[in-house]
């Protein structure tokens, strides 16, 4: 059996560390990396067997290729790796946005090559092969996307493999699976990132500020410390979405200024106790990543 990772930071790594640690020599994992340094350290740390710069010695003869780029970059790298693919080769992701991804691939793709969208909801603030963990998806959701036309039995192929993570995986609509990330992780990031801006932008308070730093601004601003260019795309691929639950929030914090303004501590009481009371009742049900 032969898997292409095609990027192996923290989730293709993750991912190559856990199949070779389930199934060792019964799987042979290839990766495509840019540089010597990031090949030579894939190959050390065992999330793949062999690594390299060359497109087609990596995809070539691969039953499964996992895309594991930026988001902008998953389209133009199948376009460079189907020259090179077998017959019946099941492609997958890991994007954070699926629409975008799937409507741009069902026009290239030949009828012998199956697409099969995905998205593992793990991750952590670092990046690269250095930050990958065999259990990282141990646990946690893993999206496939109902709607993107392989066989039930090639499905099946590529969930034989996936299991092994021993991730939650369930099935969702690619509309709604975009709309429901930006709300509970697009949105988050974005305004994680605003407030660290809005520390930046202190002025001569600045220092002062960051002397009072706590364990509050560093748990609420954790995923400001994640990739640019990864969510970069994310927000250019699922933008309708994320821009629509911006103004959303941004709604929700005017109502709550203007509480604020008019001295309503009713108001304001209401806004901290019912979402206090939905978050509650969250983490009956979800255990969150610590990491």
């Amino acid at each position: 059996m032969k898997l292409a990772i095609i990027g192996v930071g923290l989730i293709g790594g993750s991912l190559g560390l856990c199949l070779k640690d389930k199934l060792g020599d019964k799987i042979f994992i290839t990766g495509l990396c840019r540089t010597e340094k990031s090949m030579k350290r894939a190959v050390e740390l065992g999330a793949v067997d062999f690594a390299d710069s060359d497109i087609k010695k990596v995809v070539e003869d691969a039953d499964f290729i996992f895309l594991s780029p930026p988001v902008l970059q998953i389209v133009p790298m199948v376009k460079k790796i189907l020259p090179f693919l077998k017959s019946g080769a099941i492609i997958t992701d890991a994007g954070s946005t699926k629409q975008y991804i799937w409507q741009e691939l069902k026009k290239i793709l030949p009828n012998d090559i199956f697409y099969i969208a995905g998205h593992p909801m793990t991750g952590r603030e670092k990046s690269g092969v250095e930050a990958a963990d065999k259990n990282l998806f141990k646990g946690k959701a893993y999206v496939i996307a109902e709607d993107t036309g392989a066989p039930p039995e090639v499905k099946e192929k590529l969930m034989n493999i996936l299991r092994l993570t021993e991730a939650n995986f369930f099935e969702i609509d690619i509309a709604k699976h975009d709309r429901c990330a930006s709300i509970i992780s697009h949105v988050p990031h974005l305004t994680a990132a605003a407030l660290v801006t809005l520390l930046n932008d202190a002025g001569d308070d600045l220092d002062s500020c960051l002397k009072l730093v706590g364990g509050g601004f560093k748990d609420t601003t954790r995923i400001a410390s994640s990739n640019a260019d990864m969510w970069a795309d994310i927000c250019m691929t699922n933008g309708d979405a994320i821009a629509a639950h911006l103004r959303d929030l941004q709604n929700i914090l005017e109502g709550v200024i203007t509480a604020i303004e008019n001295h309503d501590r009713q108001a304001v009481h209401d806004y901290f106790s019912k979402s206090k009371a939905r978050r509650d009742k969250i983490l009956e049900t979800i255990t969150f990543d610590p990491n």
